[in-house]
């Protein structure tokens, strides 16, 4: 019996201190309890950022080999000499000369300018320096009329824009890092990336600034010269109705044609890009919307109006690539600033409570897709800490979005969650079913480059976490208080 007893007044015990320590509203500040967040929240350390860059290097350095093979044995060629029409580059996952890796040497060159991290310039300096080499003898075979390797062919002789603007404005954009000439960002970092780590990227394009100026320049005489046009001189493609004009050409053509303009000092190029981007703007841009329409046919009335997320992270980038090298006394920029502005905050209310955007923005139905996500998050952090929009309105927002693009990136590195390769429609069943894969070529360069900018997001600004949100602050805020008042000076 006594054992009993002593069971039961255990148990009495036991209950009454859990009834004593239970949480409530009297002893718990129950506003501080940690949310279950799907994708993450908060404030990303630096070097967090740069693990989850670090996968995707690792992944797409494997999947993109800098070499030649003979297709009839597999066979590496190491002599230039012996290059003929059985020589082609050594397939991996991804196409050396496509736009997707244009975008992709485009963010790694963003990564190394953020991170100081040799590795990135080693990944940007192989691919190049294997094209640079082989170009010339691949060239004598065209001309001959060989059959040549058709990744090969598009840097000699390409057929339209997405073979030319993307790689060639990652050209452009080297040559001027050689030169010292890429004053339009200024890079503040933890993470070392001094004179004398930037002298090295310095010292190894160098080498290479003599052989990409010849492909820079085919490149540009295509967009410039060869290029289909409507009748004002837009952008076009007869496909997939004739006069078309696809929101996906703002970037495969503006930005390399505006670059050339700081690569040469002649404003005919600043004033095309410019021209373009207005052309373009006056088809595609819906003010109710704030958004971009993806497609726009001359002969179509009324023109539909489908907003595909990456088509829309296409125009983005288009506007901070041209407003990142358009001289500040130019009689367009202020329109095409005002545009930026008016997009970012369009984008901006559209963004998943997840960090994502959805396929089809405006249509909460359709799947959340990363690639357009990572492009979002890479420009809204480039234009706050560029000063075009307001840090504490457009911080969190890129915050929540490297987020997202960070849970998409698995252990491999590989970039989950990414549309496939599309064209255009005029029905949203188009869009909601486009497929996702790890091997679209899509989600790479974005994803790094979003890294990128979140690097000098943290760096240039002084977020901090209060009462459980995001907030940026105009200064570095002394405190690690979960909840405070400032205004330059700290009040509980």
């Amino acid at each position: 019996m006594r054992r009993i007893a002593f069971i039961v007044c255990m148990i009495c015990c036991t209950v009454g201190m859990k009834a004593q320590t239970a949480v409530n509203d009297n002893n718990t500040p129950l506003h501080l309890m940690k949310p279950n967040y799907r994708v993450g929240y908060g404030i990303p350390t630096k070097d967090e950022v740069k693990q989850v860059m670090d996968r995707m290097l690792r992944y797409i350095d494997a999947e993109t080999p800098a070499e030649l093979v003979d297709s009839r044995t597999g066979q590496r060629v190491t002599d230039l000499k012996k290059i003929d029409e059985k020589t082609q580059l050594k397939q991996g996952g991804f196409r050396l000369t496509s736009y997707e890796w244009g975008v992709t040497y485009s963010a790694v060159l963003a990564a190394y300018e953020a991170t100081g991290d040799q590795a990135y310039a080693d990944y940007l300096n192989q691919r190049y320096q294997l094209l640079a080499d082989i170009v010339p003898a691949f060239r004598r075979l065209h001309e001959k009329g060989k059959r040549i390797d058709g990744n090969i062919r598009r840097v000699i002789d390409p057929h339209a824009l997405d073979d030319a603007g993307a790689v060639c404005c990652s050209m452009i954009k080297s040559v001027l890092n050689v030169e010292g000439r890429t004053e339009n960002v200024e890079f503040a970092t933890a993470v070392p990336s001094s004179a004398a780590a930037n002298s090295t990227l310095y010292t190894l394009h160098s080498t290479l600034k003599t052989h990409l100026t010849p492909l820079i320049d085919n490149y540009i005489d295509y967009i410039m010269n060869r290029e289909y046009r409507l009748a004002d001189g837009t952008f076009a493609r007869l496909r997939p109705q004739k006069n078309t004009v696809w929101l996906d050409d703002m970037f495969m053509g503006i930005p390399a044609v505006a670059y050339m303009g700081r690569l040469t000092g002649d404003a005919k190029y600043y004033d095309e890009a410019a021209r373009q981007v207005i052309q373009f703007t006056q088809r595609m841009w819906v003010p109710e919307k704030q958004l971009f329409r993806h497609g726009w046919v001359e002969a179509m009335e009324p023109h539909p109006a489908f907003f595909w997320g990456r088509a829309n992270g296409w125009a983005i980038l288009t506007l901070c690539e041209v407003l990142d090298v358009l001289p500040a006394d130019h009689p367009r920029r202020p329109e095409i600033m005002q545009l930026l502005r008016s997009h970012a905050q369009g984008l901006a209310a559209l963004q998943h409570h997840d960090g994502f955007w959805h396929q089809l923005l405006d249509r909460s139905d359709t799947y959340l897709e990363t690639s357009a996500t990572a492009i979002y998050t890479a420009c809204l952090a480039h234009a706050v800490c560029q000063g075009w929009l307001d840090a504490k309105v457009y911080g969190p927002v890129a915050l929540l979005g490297w987020h997202a693009v960070a849970s998409a990136v698995n252990d491999r590195g590989q970039v989950e969650g990414v549309c496939v390769g599309t064209g255009m429609g005029f029905d949203p069943s188009f869009y909601a079913y486009r497929p996702v894969h790890v091997m679209a070529a899509h989600g790479y360069g974005p994803a790094i480059w979003a890294g990128a900018e979140v690097i000098r997001l943290l760096a240039r600004q002084h977020p901090k976490m209060n009462d459980s949100a995001v907030q940026f602050y105009d200064e570095e805020v002394p405190t690690d208080q979960p909840i405070f008042n400032y205004d330059g000076k700290i009040r509980f």
